[in-house]
């Protein structure tokens, strides 16, 4: 029983750490509300799929790590072995709890290059969460070094 509230536990945080931050054009941290923005205009000359990284916080590591420790103790048997299969376990479990919070926290995105109405050529990497084509006429919001790209 203690296994499924651990796995439990897991799959919550890594479910939390997906939703923790997000590199949407329609998402605003509650940072940028009421601050001047700078507007630009141009028109999209190309996008291209990309993806974010997922997140590599210490969470999954060490969900993962107790997991394979858990699970590598049991195998072990007692005394040192069972000593011995924790470690092997603990490190194991480390490495895939890391991979698979990046995998699960991984997003579809897209590289937007937009020629700029004063000149210039521009390209802003967003979450793939509103549909861009070349030709369309967009703004450019800016404001303390982060840029997105809106309709």
């Amino acid at each position: 029983m203690r296994i499924y509230n651990l796995i439990s536990l897991i799959l919550l945080s890594a479910f939390l750490a997906a939703c923790a931050s997000s590199n949407s054009g329609s998402v605003y941290s509650r940072d940028e509300a009421r601050k001047v923005q700078t507007v630009k205009t141009g028109v999209i000359e190309s996008v291209r799929e990309v993806k974010l990284e997922g997140t590599k916080s210490p969470v999954g590591t060490v969900a993962g790590g107790a997991v394979g420790g858990i699970a590598g103790s049991s195998v072990g048997g007692d005394g040192k072995s069972g000593i011995v299969g924790a470690v092997i376990g603990a490190v194991v479990g480390g490495i895939a709890g890391s991979m698979a919070e990046e995998g699960f926290t991984r997003k579809d995105a897209y590289e937007i290059t937009v020629k700029l109405d004063g000149g210039g050529l521009i390209a802003i990497v967003q979450e793939a969460d509103e549909v861009f084509k070349a030709g369309e006429k967009v703004r450019i919001i800016e404001s303390g070094g982060v840029s997105r790209v809106s309709h």
